[in-house]
């Protein structure tokens, strides 16, 4: 096996002897077996034409809309109930931190989304320990010891809608079963089987990431009847909203909601895989070679397009509009950060609002207060307006856009040795040089590194060297996580994985 083969992170595994009728709860494996049969057989179909629609993509034949259909062309409309009208600001973060979701929850944010995928390792430890932390944060007992105040931090009662991310369609999850199983399908089964439903303040509302086909909105259709029948519910008990992370979905979002229709709340622009799958779409395209990630300005018209397509297609069809994370993080110990990151953060989401978007991700409580200062309450969604553009450009050309620098191309390498250092040491996000940085932005780093290289901006032997130094730097300087091994495993996996083309999400 060679070095990039040998180098590429592992998928989840449960440890070895696991037994799933010995090591879940009792009762587990008659409930999940029959499931997994009936539903991770579509899951990995799904995942293989995603394969194929990007290879299609990179050889020229690029997504574009569908041909009209009901989706488009019929009226219909979303039930939005009364307790979700307001999500100015849904707060994010992983679920496998007791502290953060605690604080989170105790922001007065009016959403959070507890985050079982990107940013949180993808490891059977941490995703166990996230659904154990899921369901004692939706019934309100979860706490964390407050060592600075020596003191037990709880969660407050308040309105509070809380959300559970669950990882994607295109992982699987190991060592459950002889074969691969869906990771969606088991943290939705696990979480829901652990619930007791009568106990939550709100129906169980899910966050659907990576999705990019609307077919697939009929196996998440699927999934969540089933699992609401099985706890005795109505078929559309549960709820969600779906991300928009990936290009071919773009031309999809009004197809995709009809589809999941009886259970979606509205859709969410995420946007950093968002940029990440733009370049993963048009890696082969020398005319489509984005600029270093930090000079893109946040208005970059392929975002701005797209930012008022949401709302338009939402609106429509009576759902919320959701805009994306600002990474630039605020510090209580660096003023000028602070200032700097609150006033971005403004700035970023005053523009959502004039999208027309109903609100936005953050992920600190500090930056509660502004974000939802910028939106009109509770929503937008009296904003709809017939008329508007169902087809805009969604791929505008990016000539003119930022700058493209070697300092750029090494801020980028050492952003991917950092991220894949935190990642090993099971910090599935990391805030580095006042960006919170999670799988997204990782992905994003490396498919600019390839792109530089792929269309002779850069060599692969040029960025080789800039890996070497930025990796000696960051061995003496000592700040990172880990150690010098756990930074020089995160460098060959970092390089191997732009080596080897593997821009997936994992």
């Amino acid at each position: 096996m060679s070095l990039a083969q040998s180098a590429l992170p592992p998928m989840s595994l449960a440890p070895a002897g696991f037994s799933i009728d010995r090591d879940l709860p009792e009762g587990f494996a008659a409930f999940y077996r029959p499931l997994h049969e009936r539903f991770t057989p579509r899951q990995q179909a799904f995942a293989a034409a995603r394969k194929s629609v990007m290879a299609a993509s990179q050889a020229g034949s690029r997504p574009t809309y569908l041909s009209p259909s009901p989706a488009t062309t019929e009226p219909w409309k979303i039930d939005l109930p009364s307790w979700v009208l307001d999500q100015r600001n849904q707060m994010t973060g992983p679920a496998d931190e007791a502290d953060l979701v605690v604080k989170m929850l105790n922001s007065g944010a009016p959403g959070v989304m507890l985050d079982l995928e990107d940013s949180m390792a993808n490891n059977w430890e941490h995703t166990l320990l996230g659904v154990r932390n899921v369901v004692a944060a939706l019934y309100g007992e979860l706490s964390y010891d407050d060592k600075k105040r020596g003191s037990t931090v709880g969660i407050k009662p308040s309105s509070t809608v809380t959300f559970t991310r669950v990882r994607g369609l295109h992982l699987s999850q190991a060592g459950v079963l002889p074969e691969l199983t869906s990771a969606s399908l088991f943290d939705l089964a696990l979480l829901v089987f652990h619930l007791d439903f009568k106990k939550l303040k709100h129906p169980l509302c899910i966050y659907i990431p990576k999705s990019e086909s609307a077919e697939e909105a009929l196996l998440w259709r699927d999934m969540l009847r089933a699992l609401a029948q099985f706890k005795g519910e109505k078929a559309d008990y549960i709820k969600c909203m779906a991300l928009c992370e990936a290009h071919s979905f773009a031309y999809q979002l009004e197809e995709f909601a009809y589809n999941l229709r009886e259970h979606l709340l509205g859709i969410n622009l995420g946007r950093w895989d968002y940029m990440a799958s733009l370049i993963h779409y048009n890696l082969n395209d020398p005319t489509w070679v984005l600029p270093d990630r930090n000079t893109i300005p946040h208005d970059v018209p392929f975002f701005q397009n797209l930012r008022t397509l949401i709302p338009s297609i939402c609106h429509k069809h009576g759902m919320l509009a959701i805009g994306g994370m600002t990474a630039l993080y605020p510090s209580r110990e660096d003023a000028e950060l602070n200032d700097r990151a609150l006033k971005s953060l403004a700035v970023d989401k005053k523009n959502e609002a004039t999208c027309l978007m109903d609100g936005a991700w953050t992920g600190h409580p500090d930056q509660n207060a502004i974000a939802v200062a910028q939106f009109p309450e509770p929503n937008q969604l009296a904003s709809y307006h017939d008329g508007y553009d169902a087809h805009p450009d969604l791929r505008p050309s990016v000539v003119g856009v930022g700058k493209t620098t070697i300092d750029g191309t090494r801020a980028a390498v050492r952003t991917v040795i950092r991220y894949r250092n935190g990642y090993i040491n099971g910090k599935g996000a990391s805030l580095l040089d006042g960006f919170m940085e999670d799988l997204a932005t990782d992905r994003i780093y490396r498919l600019m590194i390839a792109q530089r290289i792929k269309h002779g901006i850069t060599t692969a032997a040029e960025v080789s060297a800039l890996f070497d130094e930025e990796l000696e730097k960051l061995i003496a300087s000592g700040k990172d996580a880990g150690t010098a091994e756990t930074l020089r495993e995160a460098r060959s996996i970092g390089e191997a994985m732009i080596a080897q083309g593997a821009f997936d999400p994992v």
